[in-house]
């Protein structure tokens, strides 16, 4: 009799087990897609600040293209994008590569090799107020470098290499790249050396050139060609029907 009475024990404790061993995996499969379906959502809020600027950084590792945020940091996308069109970073470097960390940008008064003529220096120079949002430090976003004035926001930034919520509201968002980002990849596997609180890449980072464009100017003119071909192939249908009807 004890026996059997271990035996029914043993069989609901297997069942108790099997129940909680799928409970486990179904709280894990529902955390995984809640995460999932958040990364997405933090994607699309992000997509949405785009503006329809884009720069890119011609770099001796690839390129990297990156777009602003107008609506969130207009005093430094206007700073930044007037430093692009002057020409400050060309010649400029990465100073910093921190692997899943960031890739910092020098700033361009002490980071370029090219001499800077009176007017790069006037806006280089110049301070940005401190832009802080409630945007997300994750991959891909751009992030103004600065002292520990909150204020003293200049050329330099970083691309983020990983998620770092610890700078959340306490460095300036300006926007986030939108192509490059296996650039980014080879820069994280590039030999490094610690000086300070600094990883710094033992060979120097080069940002070559620098160019910018509009998305929607390079749409407009899309649409711009196609409409000429469909007035085109308009013009050749009218033609064709006053032949036919009026020879």
């Amino acid at each position: 009799m004890s026996r059997v009475v271990k035996s029914g024990a043993n069989i609901h404790k297997s069942k108790e087990m099997k129940i909680l061993f799928f409970n486990r995996i179904l709280f894990t499969f529902a955390l995984s897609i809640f995460c999932f379906f958040s990364a997405m959502d933090a994607g699309s809020a992000q997509e949405s600040l785009l503006g329809s600027a884009r720069v890119v950084f011609q770099t001796n590792y690839g390129d990297i293209e990156f777009g602003f945020y107008p609506s969130v940091a207009p005093q430094t996308v206007e700073h930044i994008y007037k430093l692009v069109r002057l020409g400050c970073y060309n010649t400029n470097h990465f100073f910093r590569v921190d692997k899943g960390f960031v890739a910092q940008v020098a700033d361009v008064v002490g980071g370029r090799t090219a001499p800077m003529n009176a007017e790069q220096r006037k806006e280089a120079e110049k301070t940005i107020i401190g832009e802080f949002s409630d945007v997300k430090h994750v991959r891909g976003i751009l992030s103004m470098g600065r002292y520990s004035d909150p204020n003293s926001a200049q050329s330099s930034f970083s691309m983020l290499l990983g998620d770092a919520p610890h700078l959340d509201h306490e460095y300036a968002i300006f926007g986030k790249v939108t192509k490059g980002d296996d650039t980014l990849k080879k820069l994280e596997e590039l030999p490094t050396r610690r000086e300070g609180i600094f990883v710094m890449p033992t060979e120097r980072i080069t940002i070559l050139s620098t160019y910018y464009y509009d998305i929607e100017m390079e749409t407009c003119q899309r649409d711009k060609s196609m409409l000429k071909r469909r007035l085109a192939a308009s013009a050749v249908e009218i033609e064709r029907q006053r032949m036919k009807c009026f020879p």
